[in-house]
Protein backbone atom coordinates (compact mmCIF):
# COMPACT_ATOMS: atom_id res chain seq x y z
CA UNK A 1 0.00 0.00 0.00
CA UNK A 2 1.50 3.43 -0.73
CA UNK A 3 1.22 6.06 1.79
CA UNK A 4 2.17 9.61 2.17
CA UNK A 5 5.00 8.31 3.94
CA UNK A 6 6.83 5.85 1.38
CA UNK A 7 6.09 6.94 -1.81
CA UNK A 8 8.22 9.16 -4.26
CA UNK A 9 7.07 11.25 -6.87
CA UNK A 10 8.28 9.61 -9.92
CA UNK A 11 6.06 12.01 -12.55
CA UNK A 12 4.41 15.07 -13.04
CA UNK A 13 2.80 15.87 -16.80
CA UNK A 14 0.11 17.42 -18.25
CA UNK A 15 -0.12 15.16 -21.17
CA UNK A 16 -2.93 12.24 -20.61
CA UNK A 17 -1.12 9.88 -23.30
CA UNK A 18 2.39 9.98 -21.35
CA UNK A 19 0.45 9.28 -18.39
CA UNK A 20 -1.53 6.88 -19.38
CA UNK A 21 1.68 5.03 -21.11
CA UNK A 22 3.34 5.15 -17.86
CA UNK A 23 0.44 3.70 -15.89
CA UNK A 24 0.53 0.77 -18.36
CA UNK A 25 4.60 0.23 -18.12
CA UNK A 26 3.91 0.41 -14.04
CA UNK A 27 1.00 -2.38 -14.25
CA UNK A 28 2.79 -4.33 -16.46
CA UNK A 29 5.85 -4.70 -14.54
CA UNK A 30 3.77 -5.22 -10.92
CA UNK A 31 4.59 -1.97 -9.51
CA UNK A 32 2.26 0.16 -7.90
CA UNK A 33 1.17 3.90 -8.47
CA UNK A 34 -0.94 5.99 -7.20
CA UNK A 35 -1.99 8.47 -9.64
CA UNK A 36 -3.31 12.52 -8.46
CA UNK A 37 -5.42 14.33 -10.99
CA UNK A 38 -5.55 17.98 -10.49
CA UNK A 39 -7.96 20.35 -12.54
CA UNK A 40 -5.35 23.50 -12.91
CA UNK A 41 -8.30 25.69 -14.49
CA UNK A 42 -10.70 25.06 -11.63
CA UNK A 43 -11.04 27.72 -8.61
CA UNK A 44 -9.47 27.71 -5.23
CA UNK A 45 -10.63 29.29 -2.11
CA UNK A 46 -7.79 31.09 -2.90
CA UNK A 47 -7.66 32.02 -6.72
CA UNK A 48 -11.01 32.43 -8.42
CA UNK A 49 -9.24 30.33 -11.53
CA UNK A 50 -8.61 32.13 -14.69
CA UNK A 51 -12.05 30.47 -16.15
CA UNK A 52 -13.98 32.39 -14.16
CA UNK A 53 -12.19 35.66 -16.08
CA UNK A 54 -12.03 34.60 -19.17
CA UNK A 55 -13.92 31.48 -19.89
CA UNK A 56 -12.09 29.22 -22.57
CA UNK A 57 -10.92 31.60 -24.91
CA UNK A 58 -7.10 31.00 -25.49
CA UNK A 59 -6.61 27.90 -23.32
CA UNK A 60 -5.62 25.25 -24.66
CA UNK A 61 -8.00 22.41 -22.87
CA UNK A 62 -5.67 19.12 -23.44
CA UNK A 63 -3.31 20.62 -20.74
CA UNK A 64 -5.65 21.55 -17.95
CA UNK A 65 -5.10 18.51 -16.35
CA UNK A 66 -2.12 18.06 -14.20
CA UNK A 67 -0.96 13.86 -13.42
CA UNK A 68 1.39 13.29 -10.31
CA UNK A 69 2.43 9.64 -10.07
CA UNK A 70 3.59 8.20 -7.00
CA UNK A 71 5.55 5.24 -6.94
CA UNK A 72 6.80 3.32 -3.46
CA UNK A 73 10.60 4.66 -2.62
CA UNK A 74 11.61 1.41 -2.31
CA UNK A 75 10.44 0.55 -6.06
CA UNK A 76 11.33 4.33 -7.18
CA UNK A 77 14.72 3.38 -9.42
CA UNK A 78 13.13 0.57 -11.32
CA UNK A 79 10.16 2.84 -11.65
CA UNK A 80 12.34 5.73 -13.16
CA UNK A 81 14.45 3.06 -15.69
CA UNK A 82 11.27 1.64 -16.82
CA UNK A 83 9.56 4.68 -17.90
CA UNK A 84 12.99 6.35 -19.22
CA UNK A 85 12.10 3.98 -22.20
CA UNK A 86 9.10 6.23 -23.56
CA UNK A 87 9.93 8.18 -26.11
Amino acid sequence: MITIFNRKELLITYDMKKQSEVRTILKNCNIEYKVKVKNILSPTPLNSGSRAHMGSVGIDLSKAYEYKIYVKASDYEKALYLINTIE
